[in-house]
């Protein structure tokens, strides 16, 4: 176990300009997490039935992806005034209908679906709920929100949220998206999940974050605290040896902490699977001062 705090060994420099984001393929994107979940389930025997049952979940969100209707593409006007607003020209509260309408189909699909009895009551829940109480629901994941105390249900519908998300965003033009703010998906406003370095988008060591909500990568900058956007006081640490491809970025600034994948390392990482799978880290930096940063419905109540 490596718990010392270590500066990043790679460089900042040499990294060529890259674009600001890469919008997601949605069926293809979580038909690939599916995979990865399946994979890490073979060599993570106690989150194995966990990572097992996420994998099926996003196999439902694949087919979910290929079923629902394709967005209408935004107006001009809209994109161009988020532009000049550095604004996301994605709205969470616009996207409340369209949550509406995924969620279910969801919660059919995963009916058999083999998954620890828990999530199986949630699931009856969600879909014997009250109006007042599916809202409350859909407005907690709408902002990034998860009551410890209620995390099956919201488990559900932050995956539906994600679906309808994903494919708003891939009807997007990237070309036409402009930096928020640190931490900041450019196409929906979400929070990021994780961040990690690549190899695969244009330029070696660029750093991405990627978004939680609607599964956007957008770039930012190396060695720099994805929550508060200070470079002062950044720090890594992992369970593993110095070499992890995963490892905690850590802030004294701001006091959080937000997982970095290490793509360019083991190119087949995937930032939310990967994620879930190396809960020891979570688990190790729950003992400390830091607050984890990156938002993950999959780590609700970790």
């Amino acid at each position: 176990m490596s718990t010392a705090l270590k500066p990043d060994p790679s460089m900042i420099g040499g990294v060529a300009k890259v674009p600001l984001a890469r919008l997601p393929d949605p069926a293809a994107l979580f038909s690939t997490r599916a995979e990865r979940f399946d994979f890490l389930a073979g060599h993570s025997p106690n989150l194995a039935p966990y990572l097992r049952f996420l994998a099926g979940l996003c196999r439902a969100q694949a087919d979910l992806a290929a079923e629902l209707p394709q967005p209408q593409p935004l107006a001009a006007q809209r994109v161009e005034l988020a532009r000049s607003s550095r604004m996301p020209p994605l709205d969470r509260k616009a996207m409340r209908d369209g949550l509406a309408q995924a969620l279910p189909l969801l919660l059919g699909r995963l009916a058999a679906l083999d998954m620890p009895e828990p999530a199986r009551l949630a699931l009856a829940a969600l879909q014997a709920a009250e109006p007042a109480d599916l809202d409350w629901v859909m407005d907690n994941v709408l902002a990034d929100t998860i009551p410890e105390d209620s995390v099956a249900p919201h488990l559900f519908a932050a995956a539906a949220l994600q679906v309808h998300a994903a494919m708003q965003a891939a009807a997007l033009d990237a070309a036409k998206l402009v930096p928020i703010r640190i931490g900041t998906c450019p196409a929906c406003g979400g929070r990021p999940a994780t961040s990690l370095v690549t190899e695969s988008i244009g330029a070696e060591g660029a750093r991405y974050c990627a978004c939680a909500t609607c599964q956007t990568l957008w770039n930012e900058v190396r060695v720099k605290c994805v929550c508060c956007g200070s470079t002062k006081g950044i720090s890594y640490r992992s369970v593993e040896t110095g070499d992890a491809t995963v490892k905690a970025e850590l802030c004294r600034e701001c006091d959080h902490w937000v997982k970095i994948l290490y793509q360019n390392r083991n190119a087949s990482l995937e930032p939310i699977a990967d994620d879930v799978a190396s809960l020891g880290l979570d688990l190790m930096m729950r003992d400390t001062e830091w607050k984890r940063g990156g938002f993950n419905p999959f780590l609700a109540g970790y």
